[in-house]
């Protein structure tokens, strides 16, 4: 296959609209800070896309015609909202019950994160013996 086909080319813009669309500050949003406290909206992203083609035979020899197409479907979904406030973060859902374990698991991390830190912070705190 060569690299100008016209599939390409279908792939190529396909692709290129779907970075246009979705980019980091997509997933996780500008901070909004009110009143000292800082919200960061946070959302989950599904996107899927597909491109296809085919030559047609000419009936002159002036070339192989080519068909094609090329779609693509981007779904967001606002998901949570990280509030810090006083050095603290906690997660303020904006969805129903996790699904499945590995939304479980991201709605997890922050809290983890705090404990670790909290646990980080009173083994400095202490002295050693």
């Amino acid at each position: 296959m060569e690299n100008n086909h016209p599939v390409n080319d279908l792939m190529a813009n396909t692709i290129q609209k779907i970075r246009e669309t979705v980019d980091a500050n997509t997933v996780v949003g500008e901070p909004i800070t009110v009143d000292g406290v800082t919200l960061i909206p946070v959302s989950k992203i599904s996107f899927g896309f597909g491109t296809g083609g085919t030559e047609l035979p000419a009936k002159a020899d002036k070339g192989t015609p080519f068909g094609g197409g090329g779609g693509a479907g981007v779904k967001v979904t606002p998901v949570c909202f990280l509030v810090v406030s006083g050095g603290a973060v906690k997660v303020l859902p904006m969805a129903s019950p996790a699904e499945n374990s590995v939304d479980r698991i991201v709605e997890k991390v922050p809290e983890v994160m705090t404990m670790v830190s909290d646990f980080v912070n009173k083994k400095k705190a202490k002295p050693e013996e």
